[in-house]
């Protein structure tokens, strides 16, 4: 692991009160203060001249990065450094391969299939990450997405392969492959790790992979393709490699449902992805045209984005105009969320040209909000 600044500064002058303590030669005031920027890493332990080798060693073995990067066309793997996510973050999501035998007569179509193959997530399109043809032979292809190399070009990257015949003998190797690479920070594995998941029923092979993905593959490579398992296993995925110290958000935007037309109804919300697709499921599933303006809140909730000062008459103004709802759109009308009634005036006080209309607390309750709105002719 890292070393932190306090457990740095133990090693340095000022800590066992020895000559040259705080003696500014490293062009820091203190020697904490070089401690604390040694362990971000914003300064070369070489300019404290009177650091010991023990500390140097330390130091050195403390930011070596565990496990190696491997690329391909883009496409990065591997390069993890904690066990857990909550420690800092996972990197570089697992990687999901199709292995595709060009010696089948119908390979072709199996490879337009895996491309082809496209679902939805915050802000950006997932599929199938890398194909690997196997008896490749320069036979014609057609232009892929999705990135593409032949079974020779995989066995000469530095990955460790485990076949998944047994289930409890791959998840051991995983895990102690992983705690050697971070923990004992061991050359001997440090390259990062891929399942070359078998022939299994599609239940079996989501289970082990699931659990994969968790502990600790880097890749996961599968000789069949099914929609509904990578939809399961991307969806997984996702989830395990987000940044927890990052609130997960989707983009500022002015996102359209059922076709509106210029005078159709308009919501506002937040950025933050729960709050988002909450509320664009329901005008998703109603039969009125409508827009969802979203404004830039950090990826913070209704009342947490108010309470933060990231949801103000200000910033909506401004989303207003960064967005030319007015050169758009001829509706002068927008339904907030209920649970920011209380700003209606300060709303109209900064864009007087719109109403702002107090609309639902709960996302489920917009059906019938819609339904009543339209009843009235708001």
């Amino acid at each position: 692991m890292e070393m932190t600044g306090l457990q740095i500064f133990k090693y340095l002058p000022a800590a066992k009160k020895e000559e040259h303590l705080n003696c500014k030669e490293c062009g820091c005031p203190t020697c904490m203060a070089f401690a604390l920027k040694l362990a971000k890493q914003n300064i070369d332990i070489e300019k404290c001249p009177h650091a010991k080798e023990e500390l140097k060693e330390l130091y050195s073995h403390s930011i070596k990065h565990p496990q190696k990067t491997i690329e391909i066309k883009g496409l990065k793997i591997g390069g993890e450094n904690v066990l857990y996510r909550h420690e800092k973050t996972f990197i570089n999501p697992t990687t999901l391969a199709v292995i595709i035998d060009c010696n089948n007569s119908n390979y072709k179509e199996q490879i337009k299939r895996v491309d082809n193959f496209e679902i939805k997530g915050v802000n950006q399109m997932f599929g199938v990450d890398l194909i690997i043809l196997k008896n490749y032979s320069n036979k014609e292809l057609p232009t892929l997405k999705v990135n593409t190399i032949t079974l020779e070009e995989y066995e000469k990257l530095e990955i460790l392969n485990i076949k998944n015949s047994d289930f409890k003998t791959t998840k051991e190797i995983l895990i102690s492959t992983r705690e050697k690479a971070i923990i004992e920070k061991d050359d001997n594995f440090s390259n990062p790790v891929a399942v070359w998941m078998g022939a299994n029923d599609k239940f079996t092979i989501s289970a082990q992979a699931s659990f994969y993905i968790c502990k600790y593959a880097n890749m996961l490579i599968f000789e069949e393709f099914d929609e509904a398992m990578f939809a399961t296993l991307i969806s997984l995925r996702q989830n395990i490699y987000t940044d927890p110290q990052k609130p997960l958000q989707v983009e500022s935007n002015l996102y359209e449902f059922k076709e509106p037309k210029e005078n159709s109804i308009i919501f506002l919300t937040t950025n933050f992805a729960l709050t988002f697709f909450a509320v664009a499921n329901e005008l998703e599933n109603i039969d009125v045209p409508s827009y969802l303006i979203v404004i830039p809140a950090d990826g913070m909730s209704v009342l947490t984005a108010w309470s933060a000062e990231k949801f103000t008459a200000n910033i909506v103004s401004k989303t207003i105009d960064k967005l030319q709802i007015r050169e758009k759109l001829t509706t002068r009308k927008i339904i907030i969320p209920g649970l920011l009634a209380h700003m209606t005036d300060e709303l109209k006080e900064a864009v007087p040209d719109f109403e702002f209309i107090v609309g639902t607390h709960e996302a489920t309750a917009i059906r019938e909000f819609v339904k009543n709105l339209t009843a009235n002719k708001l």
